[in-house]
């Protein structure tokens, strides 16, 4: 592990769409609170995956708390909507409380969100900026310690997260002057400082870990930091090295399966034993592929962190599990921060 973005504080999550994106981001907020620390969880997609994971009522636009660990950790949870962030952001530029509303009412707000989707993500991150910002006294400047310790943004996925997190360029058509284009020019910079990591949740397979080596790519060419790789869902292998070598060239031998399954109860019928010889194989087979495409993950430079397939679903309890697992490199980075402090 290293200490390339020790100092981050906002964790932007993505992968592609069946990862678990939103479940690695919900463990990576609480790995990050049991420092113990207040840190904000939002999204930015409207599914309520927040509120499912965690098993609590739907998120609405204000940050609400969602677990509070015995350390005296917290985790706050805020779904941005990007109705709710133009009206505020209306309100807040130009003073247009009850105009705001009237435009609302006409369908003004959800044209410019849907006909806009520069401005629409200059809005949802520009909610984010604005909470990595505020201080406990209630400035946005100053030397108060900061409202919330960390934030973890479960984002688009990997084939719009290059575009969504390049707000500068995305509006520069649209409002070159003005508020809009001086939140976009802060918001980048924000994006492009070592505050700001992006984690890349992938499976091991072939176009998960595609998507995941264009992602890295394309963050780096926009000046983004990727942070690590999240590795969901492993599986260990059901059988040794030497095994799976036999598996794989047909070797395993007969005789040991059919004794093996008589002493078990179990009738070893023909078919039975060549059944089980064939699911052996290709599972030697599919532990290749996936250790083929960890070696293109390694090869990337970044950290990489397997997460255990959860047989039993994914539950509030079982994200704290998994929470465990990162606790090392999460918490590692900070202390690492600390001590450079």
């Amino acid at each position: 592990m290293t200490n390339d973005w020790a100092r981050a504080r906002l964790h932007v999550v993505t992968g592609k769409g069946g990862t678990g994106k939103t479940t690695v981001a919900s463990a990576i907020a609480l790995a990050l609170a049991s420092a113990p620390a207040h840190v904000l969880l939002t999204e930015v997609e409207g599914r309520q995956g927040i509120s499912q994971t965690f098993d609590v009522p739907p998120l609405g636009t204000d940050e609400t708390r969602i677990v509070r660990l015995s350390g005296g950790g917290e985790v706050v949870g805020l779904s941005i909507d990007p109705k709710a962030a133009l009206l505020e952001y209306l309100q807040m530029f130009y003073k247009l409380g009850r105009a705001g509303r009237l435009l609302e009412k006409f369908g003004a707000i959800d044209f410019a969100t849907t006909i806009a989707p520069g401005v629409r993500d200059v809005l949802l991150i520009g909610k984010i900026y604005e909470a990595n910002r505020r201080r406990r006294d209630g400035k946005h400047k100053g030397d108060a310690p900061p409202v919330y310790d960390g934030i973890v943004l479960d984002a688009p996925p990997t084939g719009r997260i290059g575009r969504f997190l390049s707000v500068n360029s995305e509006v520069a058509d649209l409002a070159r002057v003005g508020p809009i284009a001086s939140q976009a020019s802060s918001i980048t910079r924000l994006l492009q400082s070592d505050q700001t990591v992006v984690h890349v949740v992938t499976l091991l397979e072939e176009m998960p870990v595609q998507e995941t080596l264009e992602s890295i790519d394309e963050l780096r060419d926009k000046g983004l930091h990727p942070g690590a790789v999240i590795v969901n869902m492993v599986r260990e292998p059901l059988l040794d090295d030497v095994a799976l070598d036999q598996a794989r060239e047909g070797r395993l031998h007969k005789a040991s399966i059919r004794t093996q399954l008589t002493e078990a109860g179990v009738s070893a019928t023909p078919e039975l034993v060549d059944g089980l010889l064939e699911e052996a194989r290709d599972h030697a087979e599919r532990i290749d592929l996936e250790r083929e495409q960890l070696a293109l993950l390694e090869a990337t430079g970044l950290p990489i962190v397997q997460l255990p397939a959860l047989p039993a679903g994914v539950d509030s309890g079982s994200v704290r599990e998994l929470a465990d697992l990162l606790v090392p490199l999460f918490l590692s980075q900070r202390a690492d921060a600390e001590v450079e402090a």
